[in-house]
């Protein structure tokens, strides 16, 4: 978690993806602090650090933005969530009123990757994330799924609107962070449509 500013909060939420972490929205929190106390937080499974094996649902992941926003700061907050985040945050203002007061989407999505080029879910999803979480054959598919061609595809096809922004430094810190002991676990379930909410 990173915090800066005070005032009123607003809670700045990444997506949930491989490559993603709180850092992409510290440009964000930056400009937010002369005026709000702005935090931004990684999401349980997912940043920069080593990340547990823990079999990650929806209700665990709504379970900790609950938790996180009664610790931040008293609620209400305003609540600023890209990508699969949306949804978590939607969630939350639904089934806990009063700990959103405002709420800004950035590019919301409902389904993980293999859903949504599947048409939904499939029974052949749950042995995939089994896979994963194996200890030889896991990291290896995980290297696979996150190797240079398959970033290269993602970051071209979705997920940035400028691919060439994502080289050198950036590049370099988006592979440290497919790389953090852990990381499979909850990407896999992300990627698989086990964390749509």
């Amino acid at each position: 978690m990173e915090a800066a500013g005070g005032g009123c909060s607003v809670v700045l939420l990444p997506a949930l993806s491989s490559i993603s972490t709180r850092g992409e929205m510290r440009p964000l929190m930056d400009r937010l602090a002369p005026a709000f106390h702005a935090t931004t937080i990684d999401w349980p499974g997912f940043g920069d650090r080593p990340r547990p094996r823990v079999d990650w649902t929806p209700r665990v992941l709504s379970a900790f933005l609950d938790d996180a926003l009664h610790r931040i700061a008293q609620p209400p907050h305003a609540v600023v969530a890209a990508g699969h985040a949306a949804t978590y945050a939607l969630h939350q203002a639904v089934e806990r009123p009063g700990t959103i007061d405002q709420l800004v989407l950035i590019a919301p999505t409902w389904r993980g990757p293999l859903p949504t080029m599947m048409g939904g879910q499939r029974p052949w999803f749950a042995p995939i994330r089994t896979a994963f979480d194996m200890p030889v054959l896991g990291p290896a598919l995980y290297r696979l799924n996150v190797s240079r061609p398959i970033l290269d595809k993602m970051v071209k096809g979705h997920v940035y609107s400028d691919p060439e922004w994502l080289a050198g430094d950036r590049l370099a810190e988006k592979r440290a962070v497919v790389r953090a002991p852990g990381a499979r676990h909850a990407s896999v379930r992300f990627v698989s449509g086990g964390l749509d909410r």
